[in-house]
């Protein structure tokens, strides 16, 4: 019976290469905080759409439908920012920072762990494009409802949301020509 000897791994001398290597790999941990800050701001968010929530389903007997769907459109807008705002922190964190083990926890989104760096470009752009789409719609609303809506206040929103949604197009263009092209 032949046994492998195995060799312990011969330390690294320190050198100012490794040094440096080591501080740029561990300077990632600079980005946590960011990602702290953001989790502040979901809960900043959670408070305005409460705030919202209450304030409009106090009207909610006195509401005309079109006022009803403009309520909706608002909180729909919130939770899309609050959606965006968690795909940052969870994809950003574990793309930059490290990864997060909640082990076999049932509850983990069967996204985490799997975007990288384009998917992530792909669920942002989808979501201010959403979220700009959203916006475009109150104002039309407004504005078959009678109420004055500003001429150059439309043409901006909707040349905005198109801005938006040509970048999206263009970003999921160079990802699938990146994916077609052979990588050597």
């Amino acid at each position: 019976m032949t046994s492998k000897s195995t060799k312990p791994a011969t330390p690294l001398k320190p050198t100012p290469e490794l040094w440096l290597e080591t501080g740029l790999f561990r300077s990632r941990w600079l980005m946590a905080p960011f990602y702290v800050g953001l989790v502040i701001a979901l809960g900043a968010l959670l408070i305005v759409f409460v705030n919202e929530a209450v304030h409009e389903l106090a009207h909610i007997m006195t509401m005309s439908p079109e006022d009803a769907i403009l309520m909706v459109l608002s909180l729909i807008d919130l939770s899309l920012a609050g959606n965006l705002l968690l795909i940052v922190i969870f994809s950003g964190y574990e793309n930059f920072v490290s990864k997060i083990d909640t082990g076999a926890d049932e509850d983990r989104p069967s996204w985490m762990g799997t975007v990288d760096f384009s998917g992530l470009k792909m669920k942002l752009i989808a979501s201010i494009a959403a979220i700009s789409a959203i916006a475009l719609l109150k104002a039309f609303m407004q504005l078959a409802e009678g109420n004055d809506v500003d001429d150059r206040h439309l043409t901006w929103l909707v040349v905005i949301h198109f801005t938006f949604v040509s970048s999206g197009v263009m970003l999921a263009l160079m990802d699938w020509l990146a994916a077609k092209t052979d990588k050597h």
